[in-house]
């Protein structure tokens, strides 16, 4: 005669219920499209995917520590270029350099007679641009002249250097009234350079102007 399952005994209802329960979970498991089965599935997916992932993150780890040694490198080179900017810039700034010029022979004691700007040189990657200087002052003012420029900011070039005395028995005429305890004057050539052309910014303002006057024209 069978017997309900509420009748047997509580031992055999424990393990039908954990038989039952381990063929559930199994189901969920290896069961086509259950659930349980899917989000595993979208786990070893995930996880496959994490794998490129990592391994890509540690490649850019390394740049992550060098950002520093980067970063110090870049400000190094600016500081080189704003250096390299002063000593040979952009324009020619002919107002700022006599300014730098006189400003260094008031400062040595040194008159300067003439001064004369000549044509602008152009060279592969930059430009010369030379002044014809006509200067007398005493000896040793002169020289302190000639080591203040080359201390100056912007680089310059002295060639065609003529000194002659002032007295001792020179057959130079004075063309100057020269200062108290002046005993030499010269001529010489300063170049210094600069590395955009004049005209490079302004033949983009002239083509505007142009089109505008061909259409006043027509």
């Amino acid at each position: 005669m069978a017997t309900s399952f509420r009748e047997w005994p509580w031992p055999l209802q424990a393990v039908f219920y954990v038989a039952l329960a381990v063929v559930i979970v199994a189901a969920g498991f290896y069961l086509p499209f259950s659930p349980v089965r899917t989000v595993r599935s979208d786990l070893e997916a995930a996880q496959n995917s994490l794998k490129p992932l990592e391994t890509e993150v540690q490649g850019l780890r390394v740049y992550k520590q060098r950002r520093a040694e980067l970063q110090s490198e870049m400000d190094a080179l600016q500081k080189q270029l704003d250096t390299l900017q002063t000593i040979v810039p952009e324009e020619k700034q002919v107002d700022q350099f006599i300014l730098m010029i006189q400003s260094a022979a008031l400062s040595s004691g040194v008159s300067i007679r003439k001064l004369t700007a000549k044509p602008v040189t152009t060279q592969p990657y930059y430009f010369e641009m030379p002044f014809d200087i006509e200067a007398d002052g005493p000896y040793f003012s002169v020289l302190d002249f000639f080591a203040r420029l080359g201390r100056l900011s912007r680089i310059i070039n002295i060639g065609d250097l003529k000194l002659s005395g002032l007295s001792g028995g020179t057959t130079q005429t004075v063309k100057f009234h020269t200062a108290p305890g002046a005993s030499v004057t010269g001529t010489f050539t300063i170049t210094t350079f600069f590395t955009k052309a004049a005209d490079a910014s302004a033949a983009p303002a002239a083509a505007p102007a142009n089109k505008a006057a061909a259409g006043q024209k027509r």
